[in-house]
């Protein structure tokens, strides 16, 4: 399977690519918004996980922007914010995001929910 983080902080990026490669899933990152639509259309993920303040386009804009697009439409995105309020939740799956997840990240959470959303894709990787 494989995932794209779009993260513009550095260590987050580093630290959450490592830590999904334990788990046996492939990565690709973008450092903004623009740079994961473009990464979307060209590699094709199953996954994106969407930091939704980024420069340039934020995660949202991104997520309306792969939503619109008929070749990146079915995706799923997983937004991923500091923001935990119910108000951001449904900002963000109304932008098109399948699902939420709050900074710091609780990974094991994440997996979980990774898990929830791939199914089958995800359910035979290493745990």
């Amino acid at each position: 399977m494989l995932i794209l983080v779009a993260e513009d902080n550095p260590d987050n990026r580093n630290l959450l690519t490592r830590r999904l490669e334990r788990q046996g899933w492939n990565v690709v990152t973008a450092e903004d918004g623009r740079e994961a639509v473009d990464v979307c259309r060209s590699a094709k993920p199953d996954l994106v996980l969407m930091d939704v303040a980024m420069p340039n386009m934020n995660g949202l804009e991104a997520t309306r922007a792969l939503r619109a697009d008929p070749a990146t439409a079915a995706t799923k995105i997983i937004a991923v914010t500091a923001h935990a309020m119910d108000a951001n939740r449904i900002e963000c799956i109304e932008a098109g995001c399948d699902d939420f997840a709050t900074k710091p990240i609780n990974f094991p959470e994440l997996v979980a929910m990774i898990r929830d959303h791939m199914g089958p894709l995800a359910q035979g990787e290493a745990a």
